[in-house]
């Protein structure tokens, strides 16, 4: 039996203790993106399964372009076939490039962990290193917090996954943030307005 969530069993919440023990009975593994040679071999089978041949150079193109899941990836050669197919047109890099952009401008640009660092680190003044320190300076604590938040909020990252990324903490510091931040949020008004700058850079 294969069960899928966007949460490690470890960061589960409102759920039957016996069903969340015998989910850590099993094998936990989390699934990331596919890489760009993991791209290019997904877009080979594709087209090898359907006894199409294309071009290397329009599969590398599709490959470097396509990055966000495999959803999209065999979308983008489905419709690059089609069209070719449907207009009796020759496969080239031109035509490629014309399918790619229709789905990229479909796809919600990805937050990634080291972005959202990126954005709190900039808008906090810190460099990165400092950001993910040891320090427990008031402000340099706020903006790890801070990061871990929209962490949360933005991907689907495991509370451990975000943790390792953040300073090499672990879930439970993780889940402290979170809580922290939501209640400054409804305490402090600076806070607040940290909280609201920054999602308005993250989601610009």
């Amino acid at each position: 039996m294969i069960l899928t969530s966007d949460k490690a069993p470890v960061d589960m919440q409102d759920i039957e203790q016996r069903l969340l023990s015998r989910f850590k009975w099993g094998l936990s593994a989390e699934l990331h993106q596919p890489d760009y040679e993991t791209r290019v071999s997904i877009l080979k089978n594709i087209l090898y399964r359907d006894g199409v041949e294309m071009p290397e150079e329009i599969i590398e193109y599709v490959a470097r372009n396509i990055k966000t899941n495999v959803r999209e990836l065999e979308g983008a050669i489905i419709s690059l076939i089609a069209q070719s197919s449907f207009n009796k047109k020759e496969v080239t890099i031109e035509l490629a490039k014309s399918i790619v952009e229709k789905f990229v401008k479909n796809v919600k640009r990805e937050i990634s962990i080291d972005y959202i660092q990126k954005i709190v680190s900039d808008y906090f003044q810190l460099d990165l290193e400092t950001l993910q320190s040891k320090t427990r300076k008031r402000h340099v604590v706020q903006a790890r917090q801070l990061a871990m938040f929209f962490a949360k909020k933005f991907t689907k990252a495991s509370l451990a996954n975000i943790g390792s990324q953040i300073g090499d903490r672990d879930h439970a510091t993780v889940l402290h943030a979170c809580k922290t931040v939501d209640n400054l949020v409804s305490t402090d008004k600076q806070f607040k307005k940290f909280v609201e700058d920054i999602h308005k850079k993250l989601t610009l």
